[in-house]
């Protein structure tokens, strides 16, 4: 099962990790977002969808009654936990419409990924490449940060002396 592009397979995807892949990463993933949450796949009318069962309430709430920022962890969950990782995933500000709360269990998801596969992160946020770099730290594995700044109109690599440029140049528009 492959992720759409759209999303609306998200209770799919979620429930062939938990055949296929690791179940017990996915729990571990929400937990860690969530504490004391869990997500269950139900079939409503032919269909697969997720429900988020949370202490303290009486019943499950269904995907329509989640956050946005809730949505998009879980969608990070099922393409990051995905049993068939591609060889290379890219990810544009990851971080976008996430509670800062949640900023660590997705620098931990990545990190996971990046033992599958080759991860490239772009990001503005100091918080999630902190804890992407900290996880990787304490997973004895590399991360290599390159951190861009804008000077004069000129992107440069923070660091990076004149003599240190690599020798091609970009060409012009």
């Amino acid at each position: 099962m492959v992720l759409g592009s759209d999303g609306a397979d998200l209770a799919a995807a979620l429930q062939t990790i938990r055949e296929v892949g690791d179940d017990m990463a996915l729990s571990d993933a929400v937990d860690r977002a969530f504490p004391g949450t869990s997500i269950e796949i139900e079939v409503l009318g032919g269909r697969f969808e997720v429900t988020m069962r949370q202490h303290g309430l009486l019943r499950p709430l269904r995907s329509a009654e989640l956050s946005d920022g809730t949505v998009r962890y879980l969608l990070w969950i099922a393409a990051l936990l995905t049993p068939r990782p591609p060889e290379l995933l890219v990810l544009n500000e990851p971080e976008t419409s996430l509670h800062q709360d949640l900023l660590a269990p997705l620098a931990a998801l990545i990190t996971d990924a990046a033992m599958r596969c080759q991860v490239v992160v772009v990001s503005h946020s100091s918080t999630l490449i902190g804890a992407i770099a900290e996880q990787t730290g304490e997973r004895g594995s590399d991360a290599t940060v390159i951190e861009l700044v804008k000077e004069a109109g000129h992107t440069a690599v923070v660091g990076q002396r004149v003599l240190d440029e690599p020798f091609w140049t970009w060409p012009g528009r």
